[in-house]
C-alpha cells in the first residue's frame, strides 16, 4: 500500500525569512512603498504573493502581477539564497524514506524556485516529485499543487498526510480530504493550526505523528 507524506516548504523544512522579506521590501520600495513592520513582512510566507499584496496594499490583481514581478528580480538573484535548513530535516526526511514512505514536496512557491531551493540544501533526492506554482500565476493555491502531487504520484487521499506551518496548509489538506501535522516552528498566526489532525513541535515529532496517522 503507497503511504505518501507531502511538505510544504517555506517555514516547514527551510526558513526563508531574510530573503523573502527583504525581496517584499525591496518591491514595494519601488512603488515608494516602505515598510519596517516586522508581523506584516512575516505574514507574505505561506500564502500567494500576488493576493497578500492586494490585501496589504491594496494593489488590484492586475497590478499585483507587477509587483511579484519586482520581487522575483531580487529574490531569483539574491534572496532565495538568504535561507536556511531547520535542524534536523535532513535527519527526519532519512528516517520517513527508511520507513518505505513515499515524500513529495506541495508548495504555492513557484516549481523553479523550490527544486532550486531543495537542491542547494542537499535534500532533493528525498522527494519523488516537487508540486509548485507556475509563474505566471496559476496552480496557486495549496489545494492545488496537494491535488497535483496526489495526481503525479497516483496516491490515495486516506493514505496520505499534509506537513505544513500555516493554515494554508491546514485548509488545503481538509479540502483535499487529507490529514494534515502542523509544525510549531514556522510562521502560523495564534490559532491557525487547531484544526490540524497532529502538532508537531520537532521534526522528530513529524517522524512518530506521520507513523500513527498512517499505520491506522
Amino acid at each position: 500500500m503507497k503511504k505518501v507524506i507531502l511538505f510544504d516548504l517555506d517555514g516547514t523544512l527551510t526558513d526563508p525569512y531574510e530573503g523573502i522579506t527583504k525581496s517584499v521590501c525591496y518591491a514595494l520600495d519601488h512603488y515608494g512603498i516602505k515598510e519596517s513592520n516586522p508581523e506584516i513582512l512575516r505574514s507574505f510566507i505561506g500564502p500567494p504573493l500576488a493576493r497578500r499584496f492586494c490585501e496589504v496594499y491594496g494593489f488590484t490583481e492586475e497590478e499585483s502581477k507587477d509587483v511579484v514581478a519586482k520581487f522575483r528580480e531580487r529574490f531569483r538573484s539574491i534572496g532565495i539564497f538568504e535561507n536556511a535548513l531547520y535542524d534536523g530535516i535532513p535527519e527526519m526526511l532519512s528516517s520517513l524514506r527508511d520507513r518505505s514512505y513515499i515524500l513529495a514536496v506541495a508548495t504555492s512557491k513557484p516549481q523553479e524556485f523550490a527544486e532550486q531551493v531543495l537542491n542547494m540544501f542537499h535534500i532533493a533526492e528525498y522527494f519523488t516529485t516537487v508540486s509548485g506554482s507556475s509563474l505566471d500565476g496559476s496552480h496557486v493555491e495549496k489545494k492545488d499543487v496537494i491535488l497535483r502531487a496526489m495526481s503525479e504520484l497516483d496516491a490515495a487521499a486516506e493514505h496520505a498526510v499534509m506537513i505544513g506551518d500555516t493554515k494554508f496548509d491546514i485548509e488545503g489538506a481538509k479540502l483535499c480530504n487529507i490529514a494534515s501535522i502542523a509544525v510549531t516552528w514556522g510562521y502560523a498566526a495564534e490559532g491557525d493550526l487547531d484544526a490540524a489532525n497532529a502538532i508537531a513541535n520537532t521534526p522528530a515529532d513529524v517522524v512518530t505523528l506521520a507513523d500513527q496517522l498512517l499505520q491506522k
